[in-house]
């Protein structure tokens, strides 16, 4: 089979599912591509798409929940968004990509393809089977508008979100995010800590942005760093992502029970050495510790559909979920010392993720490529 997996870089939980499901189609013997469709017109495009997104999240996180919110208003008016129409301009490319370059199923793990091969199919030029993957937990504005032959949701109780947006209950399909398989290794907490030389006597809370350090992670560092800062039990694990400026502002302060680290390969080892993960809720970094199985605490959402994903993990015993700043270290020590409460968390995350839904995706674009 050959496969075509579209993305792009607005936010790193598109990429990984993609390189997840990519992984997963070379394990198998096929022929599998990841691609960002927007540097096939330049690469300056991709990276301004991408850039302004990250600007945006991690500077300016409000604005990016009006955006959202206008999103939701939007979807309302019966004309095709704005999304829709930029995304026109993409078609030329793409058609012409696509006729030098043969492929059994296109799989797209962000709506902006998704956009692309629909309005392809409105012009009704002939493409092979799409699929479309969320990876958040909520029908995000303007999906309704796609028009891909699959859609693959996290969980069976998140389809009447999508119906009643206007998806067809026969186009979708319950199977999970894909995560890497580096999140299923079943590696003990003693050995991450001796891999990545962590005090084995010490609890460890582990806090990050997203791969891009965003949201309003700063204050949310800040307060960990001042509460871990008086204990000689507790440390602190910062993963600030591809977030440069933040890193060095940590470097430079140099707190006290605190590592700080940058981008790292090694996300799934810090979790797994962790007794604690606190993040904003981006659907692909909860999922990748519900896999993993460590407890989370979320916060920092940014508005929109991690405040979704946050009351969809909370609500299913997954998470909890602490908003406010002031409350936080409070919380968190709470969890981090309530074996029973942990345990139980862990537990809920097994029964609902297990880290499959990589293989049971590959296996159902198998299907649908015949």
């Amino acid at each position: 089979m050959d496969a075509l997996i579209l993305s792009c870089g607005t936010g790193g939980g598109h990429d990984s599912a993609a390189k997840a499901i990519v992984e997963e189609l070379r394990t198998r013997g096929h022929h599998a591509v990841m691609l960002n469709p927007y540097t096939l017109r330049s690469q300056s495009l991709a990276r301004r798409i991408n850039g302004a997104y990250i600007s945006m999240v991690q500077n300016t996180p409000r604005l990016f929940g009006a955006v959202y919110t206008a999103g939701e208003l939007y979807r309302k008016l019966p004309c095709r968004s704005p999304v829709y129409h930029v995304n026109h301009r993409m078609v030329p490319f793409m058609k012409k990509y696509l006729a030098s370059h043969s492929y059994d199923v296109i799989i797209t793990t962000h709506l902006y393809p998704a956009e692309i091969l629909t309005n392809m199919k409105n012009r009704h030029l002939q493409i092979p089977k799409t699929i479309f993957v969320s990876t958040d937990y909520v029908c995000i504005p303007f999906t309704e508008e796609t028009n891909c032959d699959a859609y693959v949701i996290p969980a069976p109780d998140l389809a009447s979100d999508y119906v009643r947006r206007g998806v067809p209950l026969e186009k979708l399909h319950p199977l999970g995010i894909p995560t890497s398989p580096v999140f299923s290794n079943r590696q003990s907490k003693e050995e991450a800590r001796r891999r990545l030389h962590l005090d084995p006597h010490k609890k460890y809370i582990l806090t990050a942005g997203g791969s891009m350090g965003g949201g309003t992670i700063r204050e949310t560092i800040e307060t960990l760093m001042d509460g871990v800062a008086q204990r000689q039990d507790v440390s602190l694990v910062v993963v600030c992502g591809n977030n440069q400026e933040l890193y060095n502002t940590l470097m430079a302060k140099r707190p006290k029970n605190t590592v700080i680290v940058g981008y790292t390969q090694d996300m799934a080892d810090y979790m797994r050495a962790s007794d604690l993960f606190v993040t904003k809720p981006g659907g692909l970094s909860s999922t990748e510790a519900a896999v993993c199985g460590i407890p989370i605490l979320h916060t920092a959402a940014i508005p929109g559909c991690e405040t979704c994903n946050a009351q969809y993990f909370h609500t299913h015993g997954m998470s909890q979920v602490c908003q406010d700043p002031q409350q936080l270290m409070a919380v968190a020590m709470d969890l981090l010392f309530d074996q029973a409460q942990c345990d139980a968390m862990v537990a809920r995350q097994r029964v609902t993720m297990d880290g499959s839904a990589r293989g049971i995706l590959c296996s159902f674009a198998e299907y649908l490529s015949k």
